[in-house]
């Protein structure tokens, strides 16, 4: 008998555990603040720490940016050098028929002194 006691309590305490009839127990109403704050600093640890995956994930979306734009800007400047050579610019004015001629002496450096 006492073993079917023990039995049935084991099952009073665990349902009113699942059905949350503890919480209105006299003993446990006094509690109530200090369960209303601690499930307060959980939330806000929760949502501190999704801001805080937020910003890795953006950060990370940045830097990925950052080195594609940083491989696409080294890819327009060689290009911009390969166009800028001597010998590509006479191409282009020869393929333009502009008559322009390539000079024969280097140019001079003009210096102005004060």
């Amino acid at each position: 008998m006492r073993g079917r006691m023990t039995e049935t309590k084991k099952n009073s305490r665990f349902s009113t555990l699942l059905t949350g009839g503890f919480l209105v127990n006299p003993k446990v109403l006094k509690h109530w603040p200090y369960i209303l704050f601690l499930c307060g600093l959980a939330l806000i640890m929760t949502t501190s720490s999704h801001n805080a995956e937020r910003k890795v994930h953006r950060i990370a979306e940045l830097r990925r940016e950052m080195k594609e734009l940083n491989s696409e800007f080294i890819d327009t400047r060689s290009r911009l050098m390969n166009e800028s050579m001597e010998s590509k610019v006479i191409e282009k004015v020869n393929a333009a028929h502009l008559n322009l001629q390539q000079g024969q002496q280097p140019p001079k450096v003009i210096t102005v002194k004060d």
